[in-house]
């Protein structure tokens, strides 16, 4: 059946993007906000010894752990939306 103009939420209100709109906030504020945390984490170093296996020898510690690479690489993992708004598909699917 299709949803006919009296049916709530069938019409074009402001409100019936505000869900999309919301998921669309989050997915670009994962990537500044991992690099932030990227940055704080590699201005005190001694934040990172909670990471490390209670304090043990890092010697031999793959450059892969601690935090810093870590928020890092979840920062590249989400940077698509960002590619797909600088590359102006939002612009397209939003007409």
């Amino acid at each position: 059946m299709r949803p006919s103009a009296s049916t709530p939420g069938a019409g074009s209100s402001a409100g019936s993007h505000l869900p999309s709109d919301i998921a669309r906030g989050l997915s670009l504020a994962a990537a500044p906000t991992f690099a932030t945390m990227a940055a704080l984490s590699a201005s005190e170093p001694a934040a990172d010894m909670i990471c490390s296996m209670s304090g043990m020898s890092m010697h031999g510690a793959s450059v892969f752990s601690g935090m810093v690479p870590m928020y890092v690489l979840m920062s590249l993992f989400h940077v698509g939306p960002w590619l797909r708004l600088m590359g102006g598909e939002e612009r397209v699917r939003g007409s």
